[in-house]
């Protein structure tokens, strides 16, 4: 195996790590196969997701698999990167100035039609992502017993583990991730085996946006967990993740995302 060929393999651990999926298809028969519903009480789709969660969101809505649908997201680190991939693909939609959830719900309607029951727009973080819209579920009291998360793969762990440290014991949380993306080398680099994937990162952002995420995950007095921060519950990561990320420090170490001050949040409730 070649050094190339060994990095390729530590992105895939990292990414499958981070990336959550509970089920294989956002279908009722998935669901029913896996926790015996036929549909959740909510959908949440986040805005840092990449452009290819608004056609899952739109198959959702089609499959009827909640009873709500909202979509969380008001302005952070990736938002100028979603206005300009969904304008790219909408001619005609408006996306200036417009919050995360705005621009998805601008997308899905001039697309496919299709309306969310509800919008956070002024989240900017992960953090204020779970609890603005745990504020919008208890505003229109809403049920929350099962609640499908769909984030973008590099940061579903994360909003995982956020929501679990504010919900009860009683709410089950299903992720799934919007992308699965395998990594390969190709003409001697790194590339994506899929190219299909709408609006997917570029290779560098990705290894970026995964590189920023093992560090938060932790639950050390650095990490975001109960032990530092405390954004979100622990998470447990497995040995051989580390040692993939470790891996990958040791050749992209200048990747390595850290927070934006100006996403973060007076009240402490978490960072990008």
């Amino acid at each position: 195996m070649t050094n190339l060929e060994k990095t390729a393999e530590c992105i895939n651990i990292v990414g499958r790590f981070c990336g959550r999926r509970d089920i294989n298809a956002l279908s009722r028969q998935n669901l029913m196969e896996s926790y015996g519903i036929p549909r959740v009480d909510l959908f949440l789709l986040f805005g840092g997701s990449i452009p290819c969660a608004a056609e899952l969101f739109a198959d959702a809505v089609r499959e009827k698999i909640a009873a709500h649908y909202l979509i969380v997201g008001g302005e952070g680190h990736t938002t100028e990167s979603l206005r300009r991939k969904m304008a790219a693909l909408c001619p005609g939609l408006l996306t200036e100035g417009k919050s995360e959830a705005e621009v998805f719900a601008g997308y899905l309607s001039q697309k496919y039609g299709i309306s969310p029951d509800y919008l956070e727009t002024a989240s900017t973080n992960c953090g204020n992502n779970v609890t603005n819209a745990l504020e919008l579920i208890k505003k229109e009291g809403l049920p929350h017993d099962t609640i499908l998360l769909m984030q973008d793969a590099s940061m579903q762990l994360r909003m995982d583990a956020g929501f679990r440290k504010y919900l009860d014991a009683h709410s089950r949380i299903i992720n799934f991730a919007c992308y699965q993306a395998e990594v390969i080398v190709e003409n001697n680099a790194l590339a994506f085996r899929d190219n299909t994937i709408t609006g997917l990162w570029d290779m560098e952002r990705y290894i970026t946006l995964l590189m920023g995420e093992i560090p938060r995950l932790r639950d050390d007095s650095e990490g975001y967990g109960p032990q530092g921060k405390n954004f979100i519950a622990h998470v447990d990561i497995p040995e051989h993740v580390e040692k993939a990320y470790a891996y990958i420090k040791e050749n992209y170490g200048d990747l390595t995302r850290t927070a934006n001050p100006a996403y973060a949040t007076i009240k402490g409730e978490g960072s990008a």
